[in-house]
């Protein structure tokens, strides 16, 4: 039904707390670069506007560190679209600091806790591979 596919990973030994925000971070940074991707606001019985969500869904895989970094890999050479989440994010309180902490991080190999690729169906699956849905 759809040509690309929406992948969130994260790494398999946070807290949980910890995996609930970083999905929802990288859910949001997948939107903001695909907004063509976003369905039609919500209405309910009563007429009343709900938010638009991401018109596709969205598989969640728990990985190690090594995975992270294959599917970040990956998702750079097959030209994805990617959200990234590194450890250090999680010791910032805004935005700006969220950035001067991810931009500290080596770019081949940063301490990353989750991304989330957009593009493809083949290159989203050949970026997750040996990663496994989320129990």
């Amino acid at each position: 039904m759809f040509d690309t596919k929406v992948a969130i990973l994260v790494r398999d030994d946070l807290a949980a707390w910890q995996k609930l925000n970083v999905t929802a971070f990288l859910a949001t940074g997948i939107a903001g670069e695909a907004p063509e991707a976003m369905g039609e606001p919500y209405l309910d019985a009563e007429g009343r506007r709900f938010a638009r969500l991401l018109g596709q869904p969205i598989l969640i895989f728990s990985s190690d560190a090594k995975a992270l970094l294959r599917a970040h890999r990956v998702a750079g050479e097959e030209g994805l679209a990617c959200a990234a989440y590194v450890q250090a994010m999680f010791s910032t309180g805004h935005d700006a600091a969220n950035r001067e902490v991810f931009a500290a991080e080596p770019a081949q190999a940063p301490d990353l806790v989750g991304v989330a690729i957009r593009g493809a169906k083949k290159a989203v699956d050949k970026a997750v591979k040996g990663a496994r849905l989320h129990p």
